[in-house]
């Protein structure tokens, strides 16, 4: 050991020419010198520390490992850190653990097996790490914090955006509506204006005329303008009686009466009023079999269906054509279809035939108001029933009629 004493000029000079801490200790762990920089961080007296064990500057709870540690060091030796990923700590001489780093270096001297360490006091490094960590945790935390913050703020503005969207698609719609509903007074003034006109003009006309006829045997020619005027107005008279029916179910004031009837009962009225329209050759295919089909259902309703359907189906077909009205029952459902063989429907104006005031391209030159489809449909669906239709343009239409009955019998 007289190689590290205190008189040997060598080892002082190069030991206290390095600011770490250096601690030499030989095979058993005996420190056998240190410089002033290891002295005074762990807080002992020059020499204090010479012939002291190692395990002297080594926290309590380490000692049982550090001792395998620096037999596996010895037999594994080399310069090296010790304590490479894992925090290392040593103990002051009052008792105080702080963080330290280590350097190993083993070496030999006249044949004798010494390890030197060199020993930084780092606690200044960890306070400055410690305070790192919390203001990077702090960060973390303000930057979750803001990011959370910013989270809602694009929640509250996509809602926003939403609500804005939703106020102006209500908006378009409302002026759709608006526009639609100007529309739709345009064509009903044109409507009255030309339906109303035409019969007006009739009654007119034979109302003059018959004034002409003064002589008893000329009164074949006054019934004739009588017949006309009286045709004119009940013409006049079902135009007003869908306009009411219009405000009625828009307003939700109309009722309905269910009735027990005979089938044939309507179905013969109709087609009795409808073969005085019929066209030179025409003729309408009546039914077989319903005279024993008793059915609960408004007639009223009933009759206008079937009315409307088949005044239409006479209106749209030629001379020489046949008008087919079939009637079966199946599943406590009545089906009525309505088969013409006239100008039928153009493709591309199928899906506007329910709607109000509308009129097909092809039938702009016949009379009509294009609403009797349209009440008839929205009577149906308000009695469960239903109204379909196909259509070929130029070979004619099949319309289906399904009303559900709750009593029937045959």
């Amino acid at each position: 050991m007289k190689v590290f004493e205190k008189n040997n000029n060598i080892f002082r000079i190069l030991s206290e020419a390095i600011s770490e801490g250096i601690i030499v200790v030989n095979d058993d762990q005996i420190i056998v010198a240190t410089n002033e920089a290891a002295n005074e961080i762990f807080g002992f007296e020059e020499d204090e520390l010479i012939s002291e064990k190692l395990q002297i500057l080594i926290p309590q709870e380490y000692h049982k490992n550090h001792h395998n540690h620096f037999e596996n060091f010895v037999d594994h030796s080399g310069k090296r850190k010790m304590g490479i990923g894992r925090d290392l700590f040593g103990i002051r001489k009052n008792g105080k653990k702080f963080p330290v780093e280590v350097g190993l270096n083993p070496f030999v001297i006249y044949d004798n097996n010494y390890v030197m360490a060199l020993v930084s006091d780092i606690t200044l490094r960890k306070e400055q790490e410690k305070q790192i960590y919390e203001l990077n945790t702090e960060l973390e935390r303000k930057i979750e914090k803001r990011t959370e913050e910013l989270h809602c703020t694009i929640t509250e503005l996509e809602e926003e955006i939403k609500l804005r969207k939703e106020a102006e698609a209500i908006t378009k719609e409302s002026l759709k509506k608006e526009r639609d509903l100007n529309e739709l007074k345009t064509k009903f003034l044109s409507l009255v204006s030309h339906e109303f006109k035409t019969p007006l003009s009739g009654i007119l006309t034979s109302a003059a005329l018959i004034g002409k006829y003064t002589q008893f045997e000329q009164q074949s020619k006054r019934d004739k303008h009588l017949d006309t005027i009286k045709n004119k107005v009940k013409y006049l008279d079902n135009i007003l009686n869908d306009f009411l029916s219009i405000e009625r179910l828009e307003t939700g004031k109309v009722t309905y009466k269910f009735n027990s009837f005979p089938l044939s009962k309507v179905v013969n009225e109709v087609v009795y009023n409808a073969n005085m329209l019929l066209k030179d050759g025409q003729r309408i295919s009546y039914p077989d079999d319903i005279d024993d089909y008793i059915i609960d259902f408004d007639e009223k309703i009933l009759e206008l269906t079937l009315s409307n359907l088949i005044h239409n189906a006479v209106k749209y077909s030629g001379e020489n054509s046949v008008v087919d009205l079939q009637v079966s029952f199946e599943d406590d459902m009545f089906t009525f279809k309505i088969i013409d063989q006239g100008i039928g429907i153009p493709e591309k104006e199928q899906e506007f035939i329910f709607k109000r005031y509308f009129r097909a391209e092809n039938a702009l030159l016949d009379q009509g108001t294009g609403i009797g489809l349209n009440i008839v449909k929205s009577h149906l669906e308000n009695l469960g029933g239903s109204i379909t239709f196909t259509s070929t343009e130029g070979q004619g239409s099949t319309f289906t009629v399904q009303i559900p009955v709750a009593n029937n019998s045959k």
